[in-house]
């Protein structure tokens, strides 16, 4: 075969993935606009005065003052007006500033979002891990007092509510035994790092601190060990029954049936079959990690997305709200975009499809 018949073969090969990756690509771009729209509109419907917030009662009594801030911000034009203002500003690169910081949006977001993502990175992780064992062993014991055990205690992990579990963990292990950091990212005593990734754990290793990286583990164990907990229960449940949905089809019995190691059974026919829906679910519980951690933060006092997000529609800061409701919508787009991504790599009949 020539050297041109073997490249148009691969470039035919290549090119169901490609052109699956580029409908996902347009399609997540209409949805990013789609999630501006709605964004700006349930946020300026929010009951409340937000130049009263702004300016404070005082200020906002005074017309001349009142009408000078309106102007300012385009709040006297209609609300099509405003939403094309308020997307020119975002194709710049501006959010607005906050009302309740004084800094740009954007900068605190640069702030907030790295937090949030350390602890939903490790406790995604860890999740998967513990769940990945539990799961299947369960399926595999199925019926058995090991099955019975694991969906208790799985049971248990999704009807506990997550802001009670931080509040005993913090009193246990922090007030009563003492063995655990107190709150925020880092003691008071160890300097931040220099800022590269955001990810504290990561900028220590990269600035050659050992002492940082072991304080900002430690406070980090905490809060991970709270949202895992969670997030355990509802993966274990969802892997036992993939794996369960698996170990009856035909191509694991063969396998069986060829004498292959058990071992290889379970990591080559079992796993990777059930990974297509597992890796929908896992994906669905990143996001809520990173969107919806704000009472597991507020325990903590963890600086995180949460937080501001808290803190913003509590002082009715509009640009703030909209700085967060944009970034948790580009947060799903982006899980969205990367699971479909992984479904045309692991599976075939994706990308032909």
């Amino acid at each position: 075969m020539s050297t041109v018949a073997v490249r148009t073969q691969a470039q035919r090969k290549k090119s169901p993935l490609a052109g699956y990756l580029l409908r996902r690509a347009g399609t997540s771009v209409l949805l990013l606009i789609g999630v501006t729209i709605v964004t700006f509109l349930l946020t300026n419907l929010v009951p409340g005065d937000p130049v009263s917030a702004a300016l404070g009662e005082g200020a906002s009594q005074n017309p001349e003052t009142r009408e000078a801030f309106i102007k300012a911000h385009g709040l006297d034009q209609p609300l099509f007006v405003q939403y094309f203002i308020y997307m020119g500003n975002l194709l710049r690169g501006d959010l607005g500033t906050s009302l309740v910081t004084g800094q740009p949006v954007t900068a605190d977001l640069a702030t907030a979002v790295p937090a949030t993502i350390e602890i939903a990175i490790c406790a995604i992780i860890l999740s998967l891990a513990v769940s990945l064992v539990l799961g299947t062993l369960a399926a595999y014991r199925r019926g058995l007092v090991t099955d019975q055990i694991v969906r208790v205690v799985t049971l248990i992990g999704l009807s506990v509510p997550t802001f009670w579990l931080a509040l005993v963990s913090f009193y246990v292990f922090f007030l009563n035994l003492g063995i655990a950091p107190g709150s925020g990212r880092i003691s008071p005593s160890i300097i931040p790092p220099p800022r590269v990734t955001g990810l504290y754990t990561i900028d220590y290793l990269l600035n050659g601190d050992g002492v940082g990286w072991a304080d900002a583990m430690a406070h980090l164990a905490l809060p991970v060990m709270v949202l895992s907990l969670v997030t355990i229960g509802l993966l274990t449940r969802f892997i036992r029954t993939s794996v369960l949905e698996v170990l009856a089809s035909d191509y694991v019995r063969a396998a069986r049936a060829k004498g292959l190691p058990a071992m290889r059974v379970v990591v080559d026919y079992v796993l990777r079959g059930a990974a297509l829906p597992v890796l929908t679910v896992v994906g669905v519980a990143f996001g809520a990690l990173l969107s919806g951690t704000v009472l597991v933060e507020s325990v903590f006092a963890w600086p995180g997305l949460g937080t501001y997000a808290y803190n913003s529609a509590a002082n009715l800061d509009l640009p703030g709200i909209m700085g967060v409701g944009l970034v948790v919508g580009v947060i799903y787009l982006v899980i969205n975009f990367v699971v479909d991504l992984l479904y045309g790599v692991l599976d075939p009949r994706v990308r032909i499809a």
